[in-house]
């Protein structure tokens, strides 16, 4: 998919994603599955042909979602969820769930590769632990005390790369027959 190539390269170089970028793919993810003749599955190579329109809303709507509550917890940027989105639109919900693991794991791996590497790693997990801690505390709505802060960053790491690693991976996967989700 030439949208996540182009949003890996923005991700490197600005670490942003543009609007227009992941406007122009969802736009293209969902015409592709809409238009694209018997036989051009993007994920699956024994799927009889595109998804059709609904399907691709639904996976775009799916991937938006699962990546949504990283926003949220400002573990993610907004282009890393709309890219997401938009690699649900060409996959369709089952496609992109099995993207959004395997991306989780290539993003771990990728992020502690360039943790260790920028003397970091430490700092890296601190953080991590302050983000589950306070969600937890979120989430039980107990008021008790206010949680530590978070250690400075450990930096940023276009997380365009692990996406599309990740879903790489998955459409791989689907092009042999094997998914995690369905």
């Amino acid at each position: 998919m030439l949208a996540l190539g182009a949003a890996v390269l923005c991700d490197v170089r600005e670490h942003r994603i543009p609007n227009v970028l992941t406007v122009l793919g969802l736009t293209a993810g969902l015409a592709c599955n809409v238009l694209a003749p018997p036989g051009l599955g993007f994920f699956d190579a024994a799927q009889p042909g595109s998804l059709g329109l609904l399907q691709a809303m639904a996976g775009a709507a799916t991937g938006f979602a699962l990546l949504l509550p990283l926003y949220v917890l400002r573990a993610m940027g907004a282009g890393d969820v709309k890219l997401m989105a938009v690699t649900g639109a060409f996959l369709g919900a089952p496609g992109v769930a099995d993207a959004v693991l395997l991306t989780f794991v290539c993003g771990g791996i990728f992020a502690g590769g360039v943790a260790t590497w920028n003397g970091v790693l430490g700092r890296a997990l601190s953080n991590v632990r302050f983000m589950l801690t306070d969600a937890l505390v979120r989430a039980l709505g107990t008021g008790a005390g206010a949680v530590e802060p978070a250690a400075l960053s450990a930096g940023r790491v276009p997380y365009a790369i692990a996406i599309a690693a990740g879903t790489g991976l998955s459409i791989a996967m689907g092009r042999i027959g094997c998914s995690i989700f369905s």
